[in-house]
């Protein structure tokens, strides 16, 4: 994979055997059959990068699909679902291999997630959005949280609080009044979810060098789950989180549409 994390966007050379990937939604399904007949379709594990068809959801279920298959290819998507910030723009006009040949990549970094369940049993998680521990029950959460090798807050109650990576910074996170973060910052949000003590207390920016321990007080009184993007484990004690950046993740874009374009075209939305 040629570019580094958060360092621009390159223009790929043309890729050789694609395949082809879609939601099982109407709408996929329909535009995947409409592309079958563009040249001969690989499968994933063949292929040299991915042409996924669906929304958000699915590009983020493909790409963990990838990592846990430990083979990473560039994914090129188009949106046939809601929001599709990961995605471009769907239409049927042009070659599919002309658009992906054209495209730029922008490389992205996952989280690399340790979480600890009340029984002591250790999860290994990847979290290309965020991370996000919540409230199982009508009680507030109770959690520590250490970033370097400091406890900066002793007890943030809280109905909870999530890590977000840049590329995840304008889903979950913004709508908990999260700060957007520009994909080159190399730094990561730390947000509480609806705090209520500290009460003045609305996050954190840090360098993603940083390693981040999440450890939930009262976790038997005050169960709390952790979700990583679309799993979730409950009962949570404790989780520790760092960037991963021998785990970058691959998007290709249109000329002109990049992530980075969308995510700073986010901050000046008004209605």
């Amino acid at each position: 994979m040629s570019g580094s994390s958060g360092n621009g966007a390159t223009s790929p050379a043309g890729f050789e055997r694609l395949a082809l990937l879609a939601s099982d939604t109407e709408r996929a399904q329909e535009a995947r059959e409409a592309l079958l007949d563009q040249g001969e379709w690989v499968p994933l594990a063949e292929a040299d990068a991915a042409v996924v068809l669906g929304g958000d959801g699915f590009m983020l279920q493909t790409l963990h699909a990838m990592l846990d298959a430990g083979r990473v290819v560039p994914a090129y998507g188009m949106n046939l679902g809601t929001v599709g910030f990961l995605m471009n723009r769907y239409h049927s006009r042009t070659a599919i291999a002309a658009r992906v040949g054209k495209a730029r990549r922008w490389t992205i970094a996952p989280l690399r997630v340790e979480a600890v369940t009340q029984d002591g049993e250790v999860h290994q998680l990847c979290a290309i959005n965020e991370i996000s521990l919540l409230r199982e029950t009508r009680q507030t959460a109770k959690i520590e949280v250490t970033v370097g090798d400091r406890v900066r807050i002793r007890e943030l109650v809280c109905d909870g609080v999530l890590v977000a990576t840049p590329a995840g910074s304008t889903a979950y996170n913004l709508s908990a009044q999260g700060p957007i973060l520009p994909l080159d910052s190399r730094m990561l949000a730390l947000t509480p979810i609806s705090p209520f003590r500290p009460r003045r207390w609305r996050g954190a920016i840090l360098p993603d060098r940083m390693p981040i321990i999440l450890k939930v007080l009262e976790p038997v009184k005050r169960p709390v789950a952790a979700v990583a993007d679309q799993k979730e484990l409950r009962d949570i004690a404790e989780v520790r989180l760092q960037i991963a950046r021998d785990a970058d993740l691959t998007l290709l874009f249109d000329p002109g549409q990049s992530l980075e374009e969308r995510i700073v075209a986010e901050q000046f939305v008004t209605a």
